[in-house]
């Protein structure tokens, strides 16, 4: 048995070494340099510049916008297809939910440079409309991701749920909003938390639809180019610090809705 046990502890060195050397080194290089000056020498100066000035923190708003905007795009288009998916009784809806995966089989420079001849099509000159192209191909390439996750929810939801709340005398409406909402809430957080987050630092969609504005991953990017380590490690450690505080939200979220939905169950 003590043999049997020793191998199995084994079986986790791979894992910690992993998590060492690519996890937990990287991040003390970067709270190094982030409170740090050029010299080597301790200071607190990259946290005030960051919150004093108007560049950083203009960038952060403007990432939050996008973020934002493109999640509640992605969830007014995606669930309605994710409901209709699931609560039909279509006999090959996995071919047309196949069709919503296909996109990301394709290499992701050559989805956007298409979109953007679309658009361009579309528009003519797409500098005239930054923010809009920018939400347009954040949710053509985020909207498979909040489609997924509330398909698979709503796909194992129990019907004999919907039609007791119906015999119990509550509209279609009153069904959907107390019963059918609360129940798929973990698919909505999870698609949410999938593309709230990447929409915050995938600026390669700016730079390939011509907005010549910055988000934090080109911010960040732009520091690192300069070889302004310090600084650039700083906004790094105030992003990832902003997505651990969203998602420790939202998996507390998610916690309290899944026990509400075993109410219901119950």
């Amino acid at each position: 048995m003590k043999e049997k046990g020793f191998r199995r502890d084994c079986l986790g060195i791979p894992y910690a070494l992993f998590l060492v050397c690519f996890v937990a080194a990287p991040l003390l290089v970067i709270l190094y340099y982030a409170f740090t000056n050029g010299q080597g020498q301790f200071t607190l100066q990259n946290l005030i510049g960051f919150f004093t000035s108007p560049n950083t923190v203009g960038t952060l708003v403007y990432s939050l916008a996008i973020a934002v905007a493109t999640t509640l795009v992605c969830l007014l288009i995606g669930y309605p297809v994710a409901y209709l998916l699931a609560r039909s009784k279509m006999k090959h809806k996995t071919v047309i939910v196949l069709l919503f995966v296909m996109p990301m089989w394709i290499n992701f420079t050559l989805r956007i440079t298409a979109l953007k001849e679309v658009l361009t099509l579309l528009e003519g000159n797409l500098a005239f409309h930054p923010f809009l192209n920018t939400i347009i191909g954040m949710t053509y390439d985020f909207l498979p991701f909040m489609i997924l996750p509330m398909y698979t929810t709503l796909l194992k939801l129990d019907g004999t749920l919907l039609e007791a709340a119906a015999d119990l005398g509550a509209t279609p409406f009153s069904v959907f909003w107390k019963v059918t909402i609360p129940l798929s809430m973990p698919g909505i957080v999870s698609g949410v938390v999938m593309v709230f987050l990447p929409s915050m630092t995938n600026y390669v969609v700016l730079d390939m639809l011509c907005n010549s504005t910055y988000i934090m991953g080109s911010l960040i990017g732009s520091y690192f180019s300069a070889y302004d380590w310090n600084n650039g490690s700083m906004i790094a450690l105030v992003l990832l610090v902003i997505i651990l505080v969203f998602t420790l939200y939202t998996n507390r979220y998610d916690t309290q809705e899944t026990g509400r939905g075993g109410a219901l169950l119950s």
